[in-house]
């Protein structure tokens, strides 16, 4: 797992792949940045997450849809489900290298919070709380982006679907509250408000099991085919 870990983490580092994600989060953050602080006079750092888990749906597939896509369409999926490496330990070595780059990006972030602590006094304790539940938000729209790219071979559709389910998710629980529980973004908004709920956490995590399990199912069956 590791080696494929380093191996993707890597190509991601030598490829404008990292960077776009990077910068085109960092650019969309700066812009409601600005509109926040300088034109609404808001200076609560964990605000700005809201829409960060907006731009999170949108510059995901950059992340997320040329793993497994670009193998299959390329040919060398064939090199990838043969290898010695156990499927599991591919699948969970692209996951964590796409998290990585995840977590330098939130990092990233921190410098915002250091410009707002000029202006005022965020909570450095809702900000944790806030990081946290974006984290978890991150992996679980990586694990879905995983699971697109996984189950197709072209690279759009792969984004175009991930971009679509997670805009899905949005709008759950305007047809019946019900559906709140299928919505991450409607998990995620009590971060910010400096809540840590378990079930909350859980859902996260579940989610983002479950599609790292769907994906690993995807590949085994393509590999006991093949």
């Amino acid at each position: 797992m590791f080696a494929v870990m380093k191996k993707e983490f890597k190509s991601y580092l030598l490829t404008p792949i990292g960077y776009i994600f990077i910068g085109l989060f960092l650019l969309m953050f700066s812009i409601f940045f600005y509109l926040s602080v300088f034109s609404s006079r808001v200076v609560n750092f964990e605000y700005l997450f809201y829409n960060g888990a907006t731009i999170l749906t949108f510059v995901t597939p950059v992340l997320t849809m040329r793993m497994f896509a670009e193998e299959r369409r390329n040919g060398t999926e064939q090199l990838l489900l043969t290898s010695p490496r156990s499927i599991t330990s591919v699948v969970l070595g692209k996951f964590f290298a796409a998290a990585i780059i995840m977590l330098i990006t939130e990092a990233f972030t921190l410098m915002y919070y250091a410009i707002l602590r000029y202006f005022g006094k965020p909570s450095i304790l809702v900000a944790g709380t806030t990081l946290l539940g974006f984290f978890l938000l991150s992996l679980a729209y990586i694990s879905f982006g995983m699971f697109a790219s996984s189950i197709t071979e072209n690279q759009i559709v792969a984004s175009v679907l991930t971009i679509g389910v997670f805009i899905a998710m949005w709008f759950l629980p305007d047809f019946n509250q019900i559906f709140s529980i299928f919505s991450l973004i409607y998990k995620f908004d009590n971060f910010p408000n400096g809540l840590i709920n378990i079930s909350e956490i859980v859902t996260f995590v579940s989610f983002t099991i479950l599609f790292i399990l769907l994906t690993i199912i995807i590949l085994q069956r393509r590999k006991s085919i093949k």
